[in-house]
């Protein structure tokens, strides 16, 4: 059996006796400040234990959202009708998408941004217009040329007033022409305007009559526009209620949906033609001249365009006059980040998230500086950022997002003004790691932390203690 003294023998810790030692006040302020800096140490030590630390690597894109990559806007042009404001997509493989509806909604807003009614519904366009075969024949004037005063008087007459916005210089004008023109003539000869009363067709020439056409918000030309008696003087914040004619263009045509038109109004009586139950190619006409253009596409993974235009199979457009100001409400690559899990991701890196929506509420107004036919484009250059956190020892990706720069220029064009997002995919990702602490690491700092300055402390006290007696031995000798 081993003896307790044996045992003793190898204590590291060998105890003085109370009464051999000698408490000194240089020793109590040199204990004092050694506790105060284990204190402020162990804080310091603490306080790194739980702050997150993270490491940035730039990775070839492993992304796993697959191959398409997702476009969210909100956007308002004050000057583009919902009539015709077309959202397209194409990019450097080919792909060329024109009027995507499905996913996208309008909205009529007035210049000043504010909605003016509910969602405007574009509804089925046909992809060609029949047009007659009449145009080489001598065409007799059949339709009434109106102007504002005429209009407003004849709009306040008949139940039916059906209006072709027009220009001269127009392909599609000078094709409407001859068929509207005999329509005309033949519902004249069949609803006499003098005894029968209940529609009348007219036409305005919109290169003269410039405030008429920019009342009725006219951008297209023609624009076919029915104006019912009584419907159209119930107002909106200050604009009429109306129709477009969306339908073939060829006399046959035309001369049915007038008749389905005058069907809907008895003629004993000349009611107002407040209800419509014809089988008209139609939609309610714009309130206003903007439109506020919101959804999302889903678009490939490679370089391409986003545009933004006013398109019609069967209308032309006064270049001169096209303003495409925008308003970019919002506009960001890839899923929807909820704002508790951006929170959470900035609680790692603060400045996560800077370059998520970076073109938000940014105004890109026209002013007619640069005269007419003025591009909107916007270069923007997409990178993603993946954020992937430890706990315990399994992985787990907190957010993906994609960050972007943009450079916005306006120039002009001989074409058709647009809107234009060219986007570009980078082929690397940011990749951010949560680099977790361990709780061992911790505790082998904390001892460090008391071990040292105790032994710190303790060799400053042995300075001290010999230097105060040496100098006490030369006080001595100096008055021996």
């Amino acid at each position: 059996m081993i003896s307790s003294s044996k045992i003793k023998s190898v204590d590291f810790y060998r105890k003085i006796p109370r009464d051999l030692t000698e408490a000194s006040l240089s020793g109590a302020g040199l204990s004092i400040i050694a506790a105060l800096a284990m204190m402020f140490l162990f804080g310091m030590e603490l306080s790194n234990y739980f702050t997150v630390s993270t490491s940035t690597s730039v990775i070839v894109d492993n992304s796993s959202d697959g191959d398409f990559l997702r476009i969210d806007f909100n956007m308002s042009f004050p000057a583009l009708s919902c009539e015709f404001a077309s959202v397209d997509v194409s990019d450097v493989l080919g792909t060329n998408r024109l009027n995507i509806t499905k996913t996208i909604r309008k909205f009529s807003i007035d210049q000043h941004l504010r909605p003016t009614g509910a969602e405007f519904h574009s509804g089925p366009v046909p992809h060609s217009v029949k047009h007659g075969d009449e145009v080489d024949e001598e065409t007799v004037e059949g339709a009434v040329p109106l102007n504002g005063v005429s209009f407003d008087k004849l709009s306040h007459v008949y139940p039916i007033l059906v209006v072709n916005f027009f220009a001269p210089w127009c392909y599609w004008s000078i094709r409407l022409k001859p068929s509207w023109e005999k329509t005309a003539n033949i519902i004249r000869q069949r609803y006499d305007p003098e005894a029968d009363g209940r529609i009348l067709l007219a036409k305005v020439d919109c290169t003269e009559e410039v405030d008429l056409c920019r009342r009725h918000h006219i951008q297209g030309y023609p624009s076919i526009r029915i104006f019912r008696k009584g419907s159209d003087l119930r107002e909106d914040h200050g604009h009429h209620e109306h129709e477009s004619y969306y339908g073939d263009r060829d006399t046959e045509t035309l001369v049915k949906a007038m008749e389905d038109l005058v069907a809907s109004i008895p003629r004993e009586n000349q009611r107002l033609a407040l209800e419509d139950k014809s089988n008209i190619t139609k939609r309610p006409a714009p309130l206003t001249g903007g439109c506020r253009i919101e959804g999302y596409v889903r678009v490939k993974k490679v370089p391409g365009n986003l545009i933004i235009s006013a398109r019609s199979g069967a209308h032309s457009f006064d270049t001169s006059k096209m303003n495409m100001s925008h308003v970019i409400n919002h506009l960001s690559f890839g899923k929807t980040i909820s704002p508790r899990l951006l929170s959470d991701a900035k609680r790692l890196i603060p400045y996560l998230g800077r370059s998520h929506d970076r073109l938000n509420g940014r105004l890109f107004i026209n002013h007619r500086d640069l005269d007419a036919n003025v591009t909107i484009e916007h270069y923007l250059q997409i990178v993603k950022t993946e954020v992937v956190t430890r706990k315990s020892s399994r992985e787990h990706t907190l957010i993906e997002e994609y960050e972007y720069t943009a450079h916005s220029s306006l120039a002009q064009s001989i074409y058709i003004p647009v809107v234009k997002f060219h986007f570009e995919l980078s082929p690397m990702q940011v990749l951010i790691t949560e680099k977790p602490k361990s709780f061992s690491h911790f505790l082998t700092n904390v001892c460090a932390i008391i071990g040292g300055i105790f032994t710190v402390a303790g060799i400053l006290d042995s300075i001290l203690h010999n230097t105060i007696r040496l100098m006490k031995k030369v006080e001595l000798g100096k008055n021996f």
